[in-house]
């Protein structure tokens, strides 16, 4: 999957993970969109470099989807604890 599909399925990526996760993270939607593309590019990284380039296989591959929403939501996390901080 190219780097187009995984910014159109981080930006859906994003919001599930803010729907998922609990609390009150910094930001409005465009940043919840901007942190769910970075999280699907993290998640689709961190999925090639544990289960080898062939674990992302499509767009409507539940592994993919489930891949992009993990590494939002671990972005996300990581951006609660700085705005925290912040704040």
């Amino acid at each position: 999957m190219g780097i187009i599909g995984w910014i159109i399925l981080g930006l859906i990526a994003g919001a599930i993970a803010k729907a998922i996760m609990p609390g009150r993270q910094g930001g409005g939607w465009i940043a919840t969109l901007v942190l769910g593309v970075v999280g699907a590019l993290l998640g689709g990284f961190l999925s090639s470099l544990i289960f080898g380039s062939s674990s992302v296989t499509g767009f409507f591959h539940l592994g993919t989807w489930i891949t992009a929403i993990v590494g939002a939501l671990i972005v996300l996390f990581i951006w609660g604890m700085v705005t925290r901080r912040r704040a």
